[in-house]
């Protein structure tokens, strides 16, 4: 029997009924579709064959009648279980194709980090990043200055994840900074020689310093344990932001920079693409006009982000998502441990977990530099309070756990139990580390010894030692335990005079000794702290 495209099962429309199958008039295939039980109907021909046999239904003939209607059945599911498989072999294609591309987005690199026994204690199970934002214009034409510019550490920020992810801190550190800057060896092995005294934004490209070169800077800079490092051009800065649609700022008067070519009235502003970048370079037409000034205006930027990527507008638009994700990553430079999208994810899901309300952005405390006005040092003891915070995964937002019930004396409070201000303290380089008297001066002045200054170099030593007249042994003693160093360390000189000072000649020891974290932190920050909560939307550019 012949029949037409209209006779064939219309769950498989494109197979052609088996021979000797069975016609389905529209009246069947209606009933069907409304769920009525279908009476089978068969052609004359078909039935005149059935009828003798119709007392044996497992016969021959019925058995072929059964085959034939089953035929049709078996080609749809065939074809079912097809489309499935097809559907499920594109989906992994997809995901496969997205990994590979976003994987070939990144590029990490191999940081030399050196001695082991020359780095801060491990953090555990916290996190710190360290985030650099590099002025590179490689790529960017004359637009932004400076063309060509391999770029330096311009902004740079610690991002410190705590152990139970409740809460999170970022130390901004000035670009002008005066830090000692250590030896180092960049990717292409060439080995850099550091220096005693020089900007924080020298440790990257000055030089061909590289990203493991800033990273040594922070960690001897700070005593705080880096795990990561993410870099980033003012390309990135364009591109993460459109991505996200744009990017909430607030101007507290109109703002008219000629450098950075920001143009924006007083009031709130969604920015995104070069008025985002122009943003965060401003520093000229608010407050001050220097990089501490435009410090604000960036942790200002980076919450408004945060609080973007992590708004429903975002998690619920798949092509936000994708357009995030391939911008991010073709936006960072990362060191190899986290050279991957699967480490990259799972780095960014752990972070994800803190509450935008207890991320604290800070600035590490400063003072003009007295050498240069242009220049900054590290402000202390301020500063080192900060730090000790940081690296004893102590909370900005007071969510951390409390304190240990059993606190032992500080070195400041050990100095303080004495009078030091008076007393005289040469302090002797040992340790055949250029800058190690410098930063033992600077710590001891914060911690109570007014008249400690640096002496002429001593002969190579491995161990730290202080040496005293008669009758200071109490004094010699806090500046010890203000050093870190053990009460071995300390010895009286017959040869000293009553009049004379206290001695330190510095050790190869001593780089682990300043790079040791303090055993308790304090337990709060200090009182005139620069501070902005990422959940804060009423900060504005002055």
């Amino acid at each position: 029997m012949q029949q037409d495209s209209q006779e064939t099962d219309p769950a498989d429309p494109w197979i052609p009924p088996a021979h000797g199958a069975p016609y389905r008039s529209e009246q069947a295939r209606s009933e069907q579709a409304a769920g009525i039980p279908v009476q089978r109907r068969r052609t004359p021909g078909a039935a005149a064959e059935a009828a003798p046999g119709a007392a044996h239904t497992g016969g021959r003939a019925a058995r072929r009648r059964q085959a034939a209607a089953e035929r049709p059945r078996r080609r749809v599911l065939k074809w079912t279980a097809g489309v499935g498989a097809l559907v499920l072999v594109a989906g992994c294609g997809g995901a496969y194709y997205a990994y590979q591309h976003f994987n070939n987005n990144i590029t990490a690199v191999k940081v030399q980090l050196g001695s082991e026994a020359e780095r801060p204690k491990a953090a555990g199970d916290a996190l710190n990043i360290l985030v650099i934002g590099t002025d590179s214009r490689e790529g960017l034409g004359r637009e932004y200055g400076d063309e060509g510019s391999t770029g330096h550490a311009d902004t740079t920020l610690l991002f410190h994840v705590a152990k139970d992810r409740s809460n999170a801190t970022v130390i901004s550190i000035p670009r002008d900074l005066m830090v000692p800057i250590p030896d180092c060896e960049n990717t292409g092995g060439k080995k850099i020689p550091g220096s005693a005294r020089a900007m924080f934004n020298e440790s990257l490209g000055q030089e061909g310093r590289d990203p493991g070169c800033t990273w040594k800077t922070v960690e001897k800079a700070t005593g705080i344990r880096v795990d990561h490092f993410v870099m980033v051009n003012f390309d990135a800065v364009k591109t993460l932001s459109t991505a996200v649609g744009g990017v909430e700022v607030c101007a507290a008067k109109d703002i008219n920079d000629a450098d950075s070519h920001l143009r924006m009235s007083k009031g709130r502003h969604v920015v995104q693409g070069d008025e985002a970048l122009a943003f965060v370079r401003t520093r000229h037409a608010v407050g001050f006009g220097g990089d501490l000034t435009r410090i604000p205006l960036q942790q200002q930027f980076i919450s408004s982000m945060i609080r973007s990527i992590k708004s429903s507008d975002t998690l619920t638009s798949p092509t936000k998502l994708w357009k995030l994700a391939d911008a991010a990553t073709k936006a960072l430079t990362v060191d190899d441990g986290i050279g991957s999208v699967d480490k990259l994810k799972d780095l960014a899901l752990d972070i994800s977990k803190v509450d935008t309300k207890n991320i604290t952005f800070t600035t590490a405390p400063v003072l003009d530099d007295p050498k240069d006005k242009d220049r900054l040092v590290l402000k202390q003891p301020d500063a080192g309070q900060v730090f000790s915070l940081v690296a004893q995964d102590r909370s900005l937002t007071g969510n951390a756990a409390a304190a240990p019930t059993a606190a032992a004396p500080s070195p400041t409070a050990t100095a303080a139990a004495v009078d030091t201000k008076d007393v005289r303290v040469a302090v002797h380089n040992g340790s055949g580390t250029p800058g190690q008297a410098q930063q033992a001066v600077d710590k001891l002045r914060a911690q109570g010894f007014a008249k400690a200054a640096t002496a002429p170099n001593a002969t190579a030593t491995p161990s730290s030692s202080v040496s005293y007249p008669a009758g200071k042994a109490a004094e010699a003693a806090a500046l010890a335990a203000s050093l870190g160093l053990p009460a071995d360390a300390v010895r009286e000189d017959p040869k000293a005079g009553s009049r004379d000072g206290l001695a330190v000649v510095l050790g190869k020891d001593v780089l682990a000794a300043a790079n040791a974290v303090p055993s308790v932190a304090p337990t709060e920050a200090p009182k005139d702290l620069q501070r902005v909560q990422a959940d804060d939307t009423d900060v504005c550019a002055k």
